[in-house]
């Protein structure tokens, strides 16, 4: 039987984000270092700075699970494609989230280019959809984001991500919604062959700025340890990350003072 602050807590979020939506991200490997990812390629660049794409030299693709704050009600589900195409690399990815009378998708199509031995840049088009329970259909919208990343040394890159800067957001019965307008600005560093640190800036209209970091560890090749720390609010998080063959899995967790714990797990693979 579901607690009685788990129910409150579920209305809660549901009323709220009836207010105000916002781009949601995935990849447990983001998850772990507090989605301070601005700057690094993997399978799920598209959810972060398509940019980094131009990094992924293989076919990728990738799916995601996240139960918010252990809630199935709150869970997200996404998937992710990416190819080199065209002297640059092509990127697909969705989301869902809510369940049953509640609902957020998006869905959105990349490219990315290297425009010189340093520098990268991407756009993406996005086409969001939202469904409400008082409603019978959906609300919809498009907008865009893009990226760039710039590869100042082979152990330092620098990354800068904008998304929807238009404003644009759903027309609902009681008025418009407008998704918030976010810009992103970071970095890592390869400290060592097994060390990373990241960190990055985001900002969002209407949103104080949000600082997050964090710390990846590989004590042998195919196993990796991550934590992760971002405010405010403040947020901790950690993870582990295993790589077989063309396959590689991870496992994360968020925690938030209030709310709880959120886990997720992202499964990648790399075609040849």
């Amino acid at each position: 039987m579901r607690k009685p602050f788990q129910i409150q807590l579920l209305f809660l979020f549901l009323s709220l984000a009836s207010i105000a939506s916002e781009n949601r991200t995935a990849g447990a490997r983001s998850v772990a270092l507090s989605h301070a990812s601005v700057s690094l390629s993997d399978a799920w660049s598209t959810f972060h700075n398509q940019a980094t794409l131009t990094h992924v030299s293989q076919l990728s693709a990738g799916i995601y699970y996240e139960s918010r704050f252990m809630l199935e009600e709150l869970s997200l589900t996404a998937g992710t494609f990416s190819s080199p195409v065209f002297g640059g690399t092509a990127g697909i990815s969705f989301y869902q989230f809510g369940k049953g009378s509640y609902k957020e998708s998006k869905l959105g199509l990349a490219f990315a280019k290297q425009l010189s031995k340093r520098l990268s840049a991407a756009l993406q088009l996005d086409y969001f959809s939202n469904r409400f329970p008082e409603n019978e259909g959906a609300f919809a919208f498009f907008t865009f984001e893009c990226g760039v990343l710039y590869q100042l040394t082979p152990e330092l890159a620098l990354g800068a991500h904008v998304f929807n800067p238009v404003r644009n957001g759903f027309e609902t019965y009681y008025g418009p919604q407008k998704m918030p307008f976010t810009y992103r600005l970071g970095g890592h560093y390869q400290l060592s062959g097994n060390v990373l640190l990241s960190a990055e800036v985001q900002k969002s209209s209407d949103f104080p700025a949000q600082i997050k970091s964090g710390l990846e560890f590989m004590p042998v090749k195919n196993l990796a340890f991550r934590l992760g720390v971002s405010g405010k609010p403040f947020n901790y998080s950690g993870g582990i990350g295993y790589s077989f063959g063309n396959i590689s899995t991870d496992f994360a967790f968020s925690y938030h003072g209030n709310l709880g714990f959120t886990p997720s797990v992202s499964i990648q693979f790399h075609l040849q």
